[in-house]
Parts: structure tokens; sequence; C-alpha cells
């Protein structure tokens, strides 16, 4: 197994451990879940790059690294649910994991047929503001927990802390609903640059 794909199932990991430490409702935790994050998302910049640049791009990889995608989304979103800080209602979540099982379910039809589809400059895309999301709000829920476990930065805090609260929530929600309807677009771009290959027109 060459190191591309060595990242990428280190990706898969990562997720793993990402979830145990979101499981605790702690800012501590939350910490340490951001920066697992982190390093997953740059697995995701350097498996590609290191493909590229020494061609060692290979079918499982093409397979595996979008699913790898998937797994840290799906978790990411998942676990930003659970917050009680945030406001991510589960119908913008649904239709997020719909859409990515949904091309994952398409990526299987085509490669029994030896077809490979391989995510495309919307699907990347697509990856970059989901993971953006989850790094804006998670930080975001971080900040605000220290601030009210630290007295001192608490009180210097302008206006009500109610007032912040309900912002973060606003956020959280608006934000969710942009990513939720970008994901869908993504999908239907897929779906039509891929209409061939998934023999869609036979239908």
């Amino acid at each position: 197994m060459n190191l591309p794909n060595i990242l990428t199932l280190g990706r898969c990991v990562l997720a793993a451990f990402f979830v145990l430490f979101m499981s605790f409702d702690h800012v501590a935790c939350y910490i340490i879940a951001y920066g697992l994050f982190a390093a997953a998302a740059i697995t995701d910049y350097y498996d590609g790059k290191i493909a590229r640049a020494q061609n060692l791009i290979t079918n499982f990889g093409k397979l595996l690294d979008p699913v790898a995608d998937k797994i840290l989304m799906v978790a990411g979103f998942v676990m930003l649910m659970r917050v009680p800080d945030l406001k991510i209602p589960g119908w913008a979540v649904i239709a997020i994991l719909a859409r990515e099982y949904l091309i994952t379910g398409a990526r299987s039809l085509a490669a029994s047929d030896g077809v490979i589809l391989p995510a495309n400059a919307w699907g990347k895309a697509k990856t970059a503001i989901q993971m953006t999301y989850v790094f804006i709000i998670l930080a975001l829920v971080i900040f605000w927990r220290i601030i009210l476990a630290v007295p001192a930065l608490r009180a210097v805090l302008p206006g009500a802390p109610a007032t912040y609260s309900a912002w973060l929530e606003y956020l959280s929600l608006g934000g969710i609903i942009l990513v939720a309807v970008y994901t869908i677009y993504s999908g239907i771009q897929f779906t039509w640059v891929n209409w061939n290959a998934l023999r869609l027109h036979q239908l």
C-alpha cells in the first residue's frame, strides 16, 4: 500500500477518535477533537498531492479517498448536532448524508462495471466548504466555552452572554443550511456530468 492510501486510511482512524472526544461535552475534549479534525483535513490535502506528484494514483485510492472524506464529514456534522450551544436541524444533516450516500452508491454501481468515478471540482469544493463549516463553528464553540469558564473574560464581555449564545445558534443554523444547499447542488452536478457513465439514460 502506498503512502497516499495510508494517509487516506489514517483519515478514517482520526475520524473515529474525533467522534470519541466529541462525545464528551467538555471544552478540553472539544479542543482535542478540533486538533484531530485538523490533522484529518491535512491528510485529505496531502494524500492527493503526493499521489499526483509521484504518480501513485490507484483505483483503490480513487474509491477510498471520497469515502474517507464522507466518513470524516458525517462524523463532524453528527457530533456537532450533539453540542448544546449550536442549532443544527436534523433535516439539514439528513439532506447532506442522503446526497453523500447516493453518490457513494452511484460510484459503487459504476465500479461494478469497471468504471471509476473520481471526485470532480464540485465535489472537492463541497468537501472544502463542509470542512470550513466544522472548523469555524467548532472554533467558535471552543472560544465561547473558554470565555464562559474564565470570569475575567466574561466580565469584560460587552452585552449579555445570552446575546452571544443566540448569535452562535443563528450562525450554526444559517451555515448548515448553506452547506446543505451546496452539497445537494454538487450532487446534482456530479449526476449530470456522469449521466452516461451511470447509465441513467437507460432508465
